[in-house]
């Protein structure tokens, strides 16, 4: 079987460096080229000796612009991702990206690059959130209008965005299944006389602390019960194991913009 070459960009940061480790797992998988940004220290050491693998012989790199792979995989930063993606289309690699907090403008960008680059896109690539996803769609179709519904979600002190991607993906899931537009019943946070909870909101409570990796949970509130679907993720290595996974599903893919429920088989 061909190995499948590899980028992982951000490979010094923690879900790089985690990547990287799995690719090192991987028989199917080598690590070809590790790119960071181009004023990082560790320019020009070698990844494996950053991360502890021992001598890999594969600088880390201040350029991503210098040879294409089979594959490459991002979960840096909306700009850094963006630039990856058309990086992928020169190459004709195929592209992973995690990354979460794109605005709009980047999205339409994302989807028009992705016509020419066989690319998974997911703000969380995670197996469990992704069963997740497909369960509280269910969920809110079968027990209808007269329940509430809540999304909590949880994320260490030094995470950027808010509310996470995930978070932001399952109350759109949610009002679409029900029918409803979640950019106008989404209530992020309460404070002060804000009068009676709407029945056709969904409210959406941010925690930020510590170390958390990541936490989601999307309550169903009913008159005299409740329903709380929870995902706690305890390392980063699931959501590098779903990339790797999201790897080597999509370089067998034509051209187009999947997610993990493609890579998954989730989609009806």
């Amino acid at each position: 079987m061909k190995e499948i070459k590899t980028i992982v960009v951000g490979a010094a940061g923690k879900m790089g460096g985690r990547i990287i480790h799995i690719i090192h797992e991987t028989p199917s998988m080598v690590l070809a080229r590790a790119i960071e940004r181009s004023d990082h220290p560790l320019i020009g050491k070698d990844i494996g000796e950053i991360l502890g693998l021992g001598k890999m012989n594969i600088p880390l790199e201040g350029d991503l612009r210098k040879g294409g792979a089979d594959v490459i995989i991002n979960f840096t930063n909306p700009q850094a991702s963006i630039k990856s993606l058309e990086f992928a289309k020169e190459t004709n690699s195929a592209i992973v990206i995690g990354t979460t907090g794109l605005n709009s403008e980047q999205m339409d960008k994302v989807k028009e690059l992705s016509k020419s680059v066989r690319c998974v896109f997911s703000p969380n690539m995670s197996v469990g959130v992704n069963v997740m996803f497909r369960i509280v769609q269910e969920v809110a179709r079968t027990l209808g209008p007269e329940y509430d519904i809540e999304i909590c979600e949880a994320h260490h002190r030094l995470k950027k965005d808010s509310p996470s991607g995930t978070a932001a993906k399952l109350g759109e899931l949610i009002a679409q299944a029900i029918g409803r537009d979640f950019g106008q019943v989404g209530i992020y946070g309460r404070r002060g006389m804000v009068g009676e909870r709407t029945k056709e909101e969904i409210g959406m409570q941010v925690i930020r602390a510590g170390d958390i990796v990541g936490e989601h949970t999307v309550l169903f509130g009913g008159i005299g019960e409740r329903l709380e679907i929870t995902h706690r993720a305890h390392s980063r290595d699931n959501f590098a194991r779903g990339a790797i996974r999201a790897a080597l599903w999509v370089v067998n893919q034509p051209n187009g913009l999947y997610d993990m429920q493609d890579v998954l088989g989730l989609k009806r």
